[in-house]
C-alpha cells in the first residue's frame, strides 16, 4: 500500500481534472457530460461546493454536546460523571478534540452521505474512543441477519468486517435503510459544468482573451 499511495500521490500532484483514472483510484470518478469525472474530493474545488461543506461541518461542530441524565420528578441534569461524557464533549480519541472530530463526521456525511466511526472499548469502558474511518476504505452492506455491516480496508493491516455495534454510523438520505446517498453523485452534472466553465475560463485568460485561430472565407461556409 506505500507503493500505491506514493504513486497516487506523485500522479495527483500533476494530474488533470479530467483524469478518469486517477478517479478511480479515489474511490471511483463520475463521468460527466461536460467530459470532468467528479468524485467528492474534486467537487471540493467548486467554491460553492466548498463553501456549503464547510457552513455545514463548522456549524454541527461548535454546538453543544452535552450528556444528561433525566430526573424522576422531570427535567434534567448535567451528567459529567457519565463514561460517555468526557468521550463525547471533550475527545472522541487520542487524536481529535470534540470540535474536530463532529467536523470530520460532518464533512464525511455532506461529501459521501456516511460517516462512519469504529467504536474502540478503552479503560474498561464500552466506548473508549470514536475513530472516524476513511469513506473511500469503505464499504456498507446488509448482514443475513438484517443488520448492516461494514467492510474496512486499513491503510495498513488486513481487511476489517465491522458490525452494527461496532461502530457510530450517520447515514444521509437513503433509499433502502442500509447507506446514504452522495450528494455529490447525484448533482455531478452541475459540479462537473461549474468545474469545466472555471477550467474553460482559466485557459482563456492565461491566453490573454485571445482566441488562437480564425478561419475566414469571403464566401459562406
Amino acid at each position: 500500500m506505500g507503493i500505491l499511495s506514493r504513486a497516487i500521490e506523485q500522479r495527483s500532484a500533476a494530474a488533470h481534472p479530467r483524469d478518469p483514472v486517477l478517479a478511480e483510484w479515489f474511490g471511483g470518478g463520475y463521468q460527466t457530460a461536460s467530459g470532468i469525472a467528479v468524485t467528492p474530493d474534486s467537487a471540493m474545488r467548486e467554491a460553492a461546493v466548498y463553501a456549503c461543506v464547510r457552513v455545514l461541518a463548522e456549524s454541527v461542530a461548535q454546538l453543544p454536546l452535552h450528556v444528561y441524565r433525566r430526573r424522576k420528578s422531570g427535567g434534567k441534569d448535567r451528567a459529567t460523571d457519565h463514561p460517555l461524557y468526557s468521550t463525547l464533549h471533550d475527545q472522541p480519541n487520542s487524536r481529535q478534540t470534540s470540535f474536530e472530530f463532529r467536523e470530520t463526521v460532518m464533512f464525511h456525511a455532506a461529501l459521501r452521505g456516511n460517516s462512519v466511526s469504529k467504536i474502540v472499548p478503552y479503560g474498561g469502558q464500552a466506548v473508549g474512543e470514536l475513530l472516524p474511518l476513511i469513506p473511500d476504505r469503505l464499504a456498507i452492506f446488509q448482514a443475513t441477519d438484517g443488520r448492516r455491516a461494514y467492510r474496512y480496508q486499513p491503510e495498513t493491516g488486513p481487511e476489517e468486517i465491522l458490525l452494527q455495534s461496532d461502530v457510530l454510523h450517520i447515514p444521509g438520505l437513503s433509499f433502502d435503510g442500509v447507506s446514504g446517498l452522495s450528494p455529490i453523485a447525484y448533482h455531478r452534472e452541475t459540479v462537473g459544468a461549474s468545474l469545466a466553465a472555471k477550467e474553460f475560463g482559466a485557459r482563456l485568460f492565461k491566453n490573454g482573451t485571445h482566441i488562437g485561430t480564425v478561419f475566414e472565407h469571403p464566401n459562406k461556409v
